[in-house]
């Protein structure tokens, strides 16, 4: 059946629906008027932060020429294929993740500042205090237009109480999202839990539904098959091929999580400390985190999102890569040539996934272009150099178009010690989000278009 002959159209929320299961659509041709929108260039635009651990080998990060086609240096190369959409942006500071006056805890503040620009209360106990996190902002302004305000992963399992670095609490090290001065937004890291979120309807239905699932090893899709088959005979040609295209991708995730969780159950348990979160595969899990919050913006679920890939300080050894030492403790290398080479060899690890999430989000197509035309994705550390815990000229990526208000493929200089806040609000002005200041703001940068 020709959708154009009939001109029938489907409103943008149309969601396949089943026993507690509710699958959103990718953005459809039968979507009219979205489409209109899309190829006008206004589809939704999406916000993403990215956060690794520890700081970066700079000499082998920091490009030495700056505009477009810069060189890609040694941690860079993952980049290639997608340098034209992602900037390297140099010379932004967290000056609020430095001691002044607190003592040590730099680990502790550089998650907490990262994205709030704030410096966190040093404290142990319940009495916390932070600020509002750039995700948050913009959750609060665009969060009603999506049917999750915000979607926040990590792959460390949290910690919510206790002492961590120095007599910071540990949520202040655990948590880059925050809702307000003394409540974090605790991030998931089970991606079960996080496709629960994405497509579970919620309440007892959902519920039942999941042990249903379980039970009888059965797909999410399987719920919704009689919604989609009649959806489908609806559809032209190219919307029939882009459904089959997304609900295959929505069940290779669900694949994936079985396998990782049906690895991890018959794994014999050494009598050693276990890796935090699933799968066993650190690669695997980080990847299934991206490409749920990739299906998360496909499918327009949600616009903000935030990933905490480890948190700071994290002594995860990497023995994938033949590293077999902790992370935090190679990060205080002493000048060591032998361990920063191997803390380039952990760069280069984290990039290289980071590089998939952005060419996933590339081949998705949204109207004339992709998803990634619409992303605003900030990659990077409240650290700089590890071994000095510098605050300093960190180490910053802007992948995306923003919905064509960003000019990516550069390596942009801003001046030594410009706040990394001028840089968020400079993207929620590009979200539509009014903030006159954000933590230790100044101003708004430039050279992003």
């Amino acid at each position: 059946m020709n959708i154009q002959s009939k001109k029938w159209q489907m409103p943008r929320r149309t969601f396949l629906r089943g026993l507690g299961v509710s699958v959103s659509l990718p953005l459809l041709e039968a979507m009219s008027p979205a489409a209109r929108a899309a190829a006008a260039g206004a589809a939704p635009r999406r916000m993403a932060y990215v956060y690794v651990p520890n700081g970066k080998n700079m000499e082998d990060w920091t490009p030495q020429r700056t505009g477009a086609n810069y060189d890609l240096p040694a941690i860079l190369q993952p980049l290639k294929p997608v340098q034209g959409d992602v900037s390297v942006l140099t010379g932004l500071a967290h000056a609020k993740a430095r001691s002044n006056g607190d003592g040590p805890g730099d680990h502790a503040r550089a998650n907490a500042t990262f994205l709030t620009g704030v410096q966190a209360k040093k404290t142990a106990g319940a009495d916390i205090r932070l600020g509002i996190s750039v995700d948050q902002i913009a959750a609060a302004a665009v969060g009603r237009q999506t049917r999750l305000p915000s979607l926040e992963l990590s792959c460390d399992k949290g910690r919510q109480a206790g002492a961590c670095d120095s007599g910071y609490s540990c949520i202040y090290q655990f948590n880059i999202s925050w809702k307000s001065e003394s409540t974090p937004m605790p991030p998931e890291a089970n991606p079960r839990m996080v496709f629960e979120r994405l497509f579970g309807s919620g309440g007892a239905e959902a519920a039942e539904a999941r042990v249903r699932r379980l039970l009888y090893n059965k797909s999410i899709l399987d719920f919704v098959l009689d919604d989609a088959k009649k959806l489908r005979g609806d559809l032209g040609v190219t919307d029939q091929r882009k459904l089959d295209e997304y609900m295959a991708s929505v069940r290779e995730m669900e694949i994936q999580i079985a396998q990782s969780e049906k690895f991890v159950a018959t794994q014999p348990k050494p009598n050693i400390a276990q890796p935090a979160g699933i799968p066993a595969d650190y690669a695997q899990h980080i990847r299934m985190m991206y490409d749920l919050m990739a299906l998360g913006f496909q499918t327009d679920l949600t616009r903000v999102s935030t990933f905490m890939v480890a948190h700071d300080g994290s002594n995860r050894s990497y023995p994938q890569i033949n590293v077999p030492e902790g992370h935090h403790d190679l990060s205080h290398h002493g000048n060591d040539p032998a361990k920063k080479a191997k803390i380039a060899q952990i760069n280069l690890f984290h990039m290289t996934q980071f590089a998939y999430f952005v060419g996933k989000l590339k081949s998705m197509k949204e109207g004339a272009g992709s998803v990634l035309d619409n992303c605003m994705i900030v990659y990077g550390s409240g650290i700089a150099d590890g071994n000095r815990h510098a605050h300093h000229d960190l180490p910053v990526l802007l992948a995306g178009g923003g919905g064509g208000t960003l000019k990516p493929g550069r390596h942009v200089r801003y001046d030594s010690l410009t706040p990394m806040t001028n840089l968020y609000l400079s993207l929620l002005d590009r979200l539509g989000v009014q903030a006159a200041r954000l933590g230790n703001s100044t101003g708004r940068v430039g050279q992003l278009a």
